[in-house]
């Protein structure tokens, strides 16, 4: 039988099974959006570490966007550094 759509893209992207039974995943891009990403990016920033294929990262804002008006800046001065942040 042939292999479904995730079996095809994981096949592609495993690079090796770890002695934990764990697997090692060549990403090929990184999406990141405004909630959870500045936490990881500080944290590599703290740990002097940097992002290793930046030209494959992708930012969007999907949480904090209202959705009563696009004016800018946004009101909500927090929600509006994430989207500099990100810019």
């Amino acid at each position: 039988m042939g292999k479904n759509l995730f079996q095809k893209v994981w096949d592609d992207h495993v690079i090796r099974r770890l002695d934990n039974g764990q697997y090692q995943v060549f990403m090929a891009l990184h999406l990141i959006h405004e909630v959870t990403s500045p936490q990881a990016f500080g944290m590599l920033k703290d740990k002097g570490l940097r992002v290793a294929y930046p030209n494959r990262t992708f930012a969007t804002v999907d949480h904090i966007i209202p959705t009563d008006s696009r004016a800018r800046p946004l009101a909500d001065e927090m929600a509006e550094q994430m989207i500099q942040v990100l810019s």
